[in-house]
């Protein structure tokens, strides 16, 4: 049985005074210690998922199951426990008043789990950063820091699964790697699952087992990472979204 299991699923919202089908009948399972991709152009739907999958937008058809369970509504702390989500932006996901100490600090209150100073400490041992970091504020840091700082928070509670939404777009090219490469290590540590979204085939390839190619909110085409290192694809889609990644890497 699959560890994330996705039938059908529809996201439709209204904006603008329309309604905007954001994500159409998309089906995806996921095992445990697997990490699976979603990749296509801006405005794909694939961010949505993940959205979904958190109760941050509107579910207008299919299903969402957990573990073999149908997640509930709202959320709750048993899912937060299950599921935790890496945002795009680590400056825009991080309170800017709030110290390190206080932003990995809140999880552990409120599921009233004890050992805080303990727990702080090894998690940002785990990602990389100094323990007298904790009593720093998200300015004092740079952009990779604070993503660390988001990956050490949401791997506070001891999560199953990360979802994670282009973890690495709003960083340097030189940091990119390196955060990619301790999400691999913390996966591997941990025997994490992730979903994780992405416009660029690179960073797929590089950190995912499996992928699902989308496109105006329908999924379009599903890849190993075999067939994407070798170029098999069966739609013209994922073809030229193959094609257009290949020649930003011979730009970069």
């Amino acid at each position: 049985m699959a560890l994330i299991e996705i039938d059908n699923l529809s996201v439709t919202f209204t904006a603008q005074g329309r309604q905007v089908r954001a994500v159409q009948n998309v089906s995806l399972n996921v095992n445990a210690q697997e990490s699976f991709g979603l990749v296509g152009e801006s405005g794909s739907g694939k961010s949505t998922i993940l959205r979904a999958i958190c109760g941050l937008a509107p579910i207008s058809g299919g299903s969402i199951r957990i573990n073999g369970k149908a997640i509930a509504t709202p959320r709750g702390k048993a899912f937060s426990r299950q599921v935790q989500m890496v945002f795009q932006d680590p400056y825009a996901s991080l309170h800017p008043r709030h110290t390190i100490d206080r932003t990995l600090s809140e999880p552990l209150a409120i599921h009233g789990l004890p050992g805080t100073d303990q727990r702080i400490t090894k998690a940002l041992t785990d990602v990389g950063l100094p323990t007298n970091f904790r009593f720093r504020y998200p300015h004092q840091l740079s952009g990779g820091q604070r993503q660390r700082v988001a990956i050490a928070r949401a791997l506070m509670l001891e999560p199953e699964i990360l979802l994670l939404d282009e973890p690495t777009s709003a960083l340097d090219a030189s940091v990119q790697a390196e955060t990619l490469n301790l999400l691999s290590r913390l996966r591997a540590e941990r025997g994490l699952t992730f979903l994780m979204v992405s416009h660029d085939l690179a960073v797929i390839d590089h950190m995912c087992d499996r992928i699902l190619v989308m496109q105006h909110g329908r999924a379009v085409e599903e890849l190993s990472r075999d067939a994407l290192a070798h170029a098999e694809m069966k739609t013209d889609y994922a073809r030229s979204l193959f094609a257009a990644s290949a020649d930003r890497m011979l730009e970069g």
